[in-house]
């Protein structure tokens, strides 16, 4: 599987995932508008990529429990941020993702 969403492919080795950075919200729920420089950094985004998941000691992969367009909650300081044709992504392990947002 690979990330579709660029001009260009990745294909994540072992656990790791790509992910789209979701933006950052600019107005509170209240309808308050924050300035760029208040707003948190986001933890959320969608998985673009899997990769085949990683081998256990007996050689056999352990399957990722998620899938492509699949949007997540992943640790503040997760992964290793990319930037690909102009779009900011994330490469990060299976194990630094926290949540699956269900609606």
């Amino acid at each position: 599987m690979s990330a579709t969403a660029t001009k260009k492919k990745l294909r994540p080795l072992g656990n790791k995932l790509v992910i789209k950075k979701l933006e950052a919200k600019d107005k509170t729920e209240g309808g308050i508008y924050l300035p760029s420089g208040s707003q948190e950094k986001p933890l959320e985004g969608m998985v673009l990529a899997i990769g085949p998941g990683s081998l256990n000691e007996k050689g056999d992969r352990q399957k990722i429990d998620l899938k492509e367009g699949d949007i997540v909650i992943y640790s503040k300081y997760a992964g290793t941020e990319i930037k690909v044709d102009n779009e900011d992504l994330l490469i990060l392990s299976e194990n630094e993702i926290l949540a699956v947002v269900e609606a």
